[in-house]
């Protein structure tokens, strides 16, 4: 996990991804770099040295990445072949992509970005994301959407993580970013909720529009639970046009533990 955000290039625009800086972009990789050398910090998770990452290389390497998994909902498996969930009942997202399990310590850095405004932690959460992304071969999307908030969410947390995610990602491999939908019904957080309420609290939450036509997008967010809200936007996605839609989210929130089995 890379540091980022004080010295990173805040917007993905054209200049600096065409490489149309030239001669200001390459003076400003060098002071970069050197700026990051000279001000090197401690690790989030345990406070030992850790140059100019974000975490040192042992709580890195300790993360819950996700291995084998079902393509279609995300979850680990013991094969690389759609689960008998998703047999039995397919998702309206044709592929799912996750870097992490949602368990400690990336539950503490999601919260930290999300809530504490540790916006720093946008970089390296995308680039974990990216290179899950990459990993895959079966993926086909030719365009990305952030899973939007609604406005009165977005006025009260000053910005939609998705979003900070999602850009970064879109530079990182290379595809187009669309704002091709918007979140047109508030309604309380799934976290508040028991997982069976979940799919009715977000039902008809989400509109697309055309950009979406024609289309196969991956929608973007931070954390997948039980996946109702990336249901309803993939359904909100296809009813706008969209040929296909993958979701890719940079944790996977694993389901709970039958205890009476």
């Amino acid at each position: 996990m890379n540091l980022s955000n004080f010295f990173a290039r805040r917007f993905d625009n054209r200049f600096w991804r065409s490489g149309a800086g030239g001669p200001v972009a390459a003076l400003w990789s060098r002071l970069l770099g050197g700026l990051q050398r000279a001000l090197p910090q401690a690790c989030m998770l345990c406070a030992a040295p850790s140059g100019n990452a974000l975490l040192c290389a042992r709580c890195n390497d300790a993360l819950p990445r996700i291995g084998i998994a079902c393509p279609s909902c995300g979850l680990p498996s013991t094969r690389l072949a759609v689960c008998g969930a998703c047999l039995a009942r397919p998702p309206p997202f044709v592929a799912a992509i996750a870097a992490w399990t949602y368990e400690f310590p990336i539950d503490q850095l999601l919260q930290a970005f999300k809530y504490g405004t540790a916006l720093a932690l946008a970089e390296p959460l995308a680039g974990e994301l990216a290179a899950a992304v990459r990993r895959r071969t079966d993926t086909r999307a030719d365009a990305i959407v952030a899973l939007p908030l609604s406005p009165s969410r977005q006025r009260q947390r000053g910005f939609n993580q998705a979003h900070e995610i999602a850009r970064r990602v879109a530079v990182s491999l290379r595809l187009p970013l669309l704002r091709g939908l918007a979140r047109v019904r508030d309604s309380p957080p799934q976290a508040t909720l028991a997982w069976s309420d979940r799919s009715r609290n977000v039902r008809g939450a989400f509109v697309g529009d055309a950009s979406l036509r024609g289309r196969t997008v991956a929608i973007v967010d931070d954390v997948m639970t039980t996946g109702a809200t990336l249901a309803a936007a993939a359904e909100a996605a296809r009813r706008a046009g969209a040929l296909g839609v993958e979701a890719w989210v940079v944790a996977r929130t694993l389901p709970p533990v039958d205890s009476s089995s």
